[in-house]
């Protein structure tokens, strides 16, 4: 893991200070709330329906052991002892005192953690595949361009104020696991036609109130030349969106309405502009970073596969488990493990600071105590020996965090929805909660197969619902909480937005129709054929007819 030298440090304590002084000025009087508001949000704070909440950067996703017995602490002693961890792959706190959060703040510091550009109309945390650097169908380690971009966009002076948020999603292997084409920027390793590997560059991606689909805007920058590639897309944008109506400053809208070819002729000529001494110093730079990044020292373990197979053998539970939540790993002897934060009946995303504590442990005995969050609000531990698999899923039950759902109905992405969030408009929670315990036996879900629903509370599409194979979005009309569903939405390579599949439902009436969805596709499938294929094939009337089917028989 990349870790903070003196600088960043610095720049970090310096940063708690300033924010001290902010919030005593507050708490004095001395600062009204319009006052104090873009100084609390440059900190990654937010005043929320019910408190403020804290998001604390994760950058790519990647946390230490350490750092996450210190967002164990910070949830058990500033909040309510939990954390959720969101689809930007940091974690959130939604219960913190305004006189809390610069000690919360200096605590972070102390494992090389913070929340700045967490909000803002900056450039985000950027996010990244979760199985980075050990995925078996990798073309490009993502995480040094990452850590690259993480410390080129910190508090950057040209791009600190930018017309909107912006963000930008990575992935190193042809199989988008990072939704690159929903982004501002999405980039996506590729190799052959005998060039060295580089990365496409896709611009224009988003969700929210206009989801689209982002656009090739370069077929191939190479590895060295990216940063300065993005550099003039981020010039282009900063120059020409739109600054006058905040629903039209994304920039998607700006590519939209300049035209793709018209976009990439002025981000052409910024890059020339920008020189070839930059490109030189860039790709110094991240030859430097990629020191930090090597591959760990273990060695393959191909024995570890006997021991795996009988223990699978002994154990149907155990062996449903690896089935569901291991991924290949590119040593033999090893695999990468999801642990799903998706327990049926529970909140999405949501840890205690028991199983913050509990994986911690767990990291530093299977897995070089290193832990990854991913974008679909689960944790991943990438460094496992299969002969470890079942005293680390023992550990897992252990804390109530071995549910063998990763990529099934019961894996639901939500937002927070309107128990915390001050912009939604719906309740996302509840309605994961009764979905996910209707479809709870372990039986059944197997027979479902792959199945992503998404949960957003409002149209901002936290819970990317646009994306999602089951799209829910909650809505309120006249007083009244209500949910449109949208079917077919893909955020792999596959890049689809779901379609609005009718009229809103009640939240009484969510689950009864997601079940009658999914039992007309297991009667119209074909062998082996997941639910997003079969939707594919047989066009959306039949689904439909079932998502309504109560209504036609009133």
């Amino acid at each position: 893991m990349y870790r903070y030298d003196e600088f960043d440090q610095a720049f970090v304590a310096e940063r708690v200070a300033e924010f001290r002084g902010q919030v005593a000025r507050r708490l004095s009087g001395a600062l009204t709330e319009d006052e104090f508001r873009p100084l609390r949000l440059m900190n990654g704070l937010y005043l929320q329906l019910h408190a403020y909440m804290l998001r604390v950067a994760i950058p790519y996703g990647m946390l230490s052991s350490r750092q996450l017995r210190q967002l164990a602490m910070i949830a058990e002693r500033y909040d309510r002892g939990y954390g959720h961890f969101t689809t930007r792959q940091n974690i959130q706190f939604n219960w913190p005192r305004l006189t809390d959060v610069p000690d919360i703040l200096a605590h972070l510091a102390e494992v090389e953690m913070h929340a700045i550009q967490t909000s803002g109309n900056c450039i985000r945390n950027v996010t990244t595949d979760p199985f980075a650097g050990v995925a078996a169908d990798e073309i490009i380690d993502p995480r040094p361009v990452c850590e690259l971009l993480r410390q080129w966009s910190s508090l950057h002076p040209e791009f600190s104020f930018l017309p909107r948020k912006f963000k930008i999603a990575v992935t190193g292997a042809a199989a988008d696991r990072a939704a690159v084409f929903f982004h501002d920027i999405g980039l996506r390793a590729v190799a052959g036609d005998g060039r060295e590997p580089g990365w496409q560059v896709i611009v224009g991606g988003g969700q929210g109130r206009t989801p689209m689909i982002g656009a090739v805007v370069r077929e191939h920058v190479p590895n060295g030349q990216l940063l300065t590639y993005i550099e003039a897309i981020m010039r282009v944008y900063n120059l020409c969106g739109r600054r006058d109506n905040k629903y039209k400053a994304r920039i998607k809208i700006l590519v939209h309405e300049l035209g793709l070819e018209a976009f990439r002729e002025e981000v052409e000529a910024e890059f020339e502009t920008l020189g070839v001494s930059t490109r030189q110093l860039e790709e110094k730079e991240l030859a430097r970073i990629a020191t930090y990044f090597s591959a760990p020292g273990y060695a393959p373990a191909p024995g570890d596969e006997a021991a795996l197979t009988t223990a699978r053998a002994l154990d149907g539970v155990f062996s449903a488990w690896v089935e569901q939540n291991a991924f290949p790993h590119r040593v033999p002897g090893h695999a990468a493990v999801t642990v799903t934060l998706k327990r049926p009946g529970g909140e999405p995303g949501d840890a205690t600071a028991a199983q913050m504590r509990g994986l911690a442990d767990l990291a530093d005995r299977f897995s070089r105590g290193e832990l990854r969050v991913t974008h679909e609000q689960n944790i991943v531990l990438a460094h496992v020996r299969k002969k470890d698999l079942k005293a680390l899923w023992e550990g897992l039950a252990a804390l109530d965090l071995a549910e063998a759902n990763r990529g099934l109905v019961t894996d639901i992405i939500a937002c927070p929805g309107l128990d915390y969030c001050a912009l939604a408009t719906a309740r996302s929670i509840p309605i994961a909660q009764k979905i996910s315990t209707r479809f709870a036996a372990p039986e059944r879900q197997r027979e479902i197969g792959p199945l992503a629903i998404k949960i957003s509370g409002c149209i901002n599409a936290c819970g990317h619902h646009h994306v999602g194979h089951i799209g829910i979005l909650g809505l309120n009309k006249a007083g009244e909480e209500y949910y449109q569903i949208t079917l077919g939405g893909d955020a792999t390579e596959n890049a689809a937005i779901g379609e609005r599949a009718g009229p809103g439902l009640s939240s009484d009436e969510v689950a009864d129709a997601i079940e009658r969805l999914v039992d007309h596709y297991i009667a119209v499938r074909q062998e082996g054929e997941p639910f997003l294929s079969a939707y594919r094939r047989l066009g959306a009337d039949g689904f439909k007819e079932a998502l309504y089917a109560d209504r036609q028989n009133r």
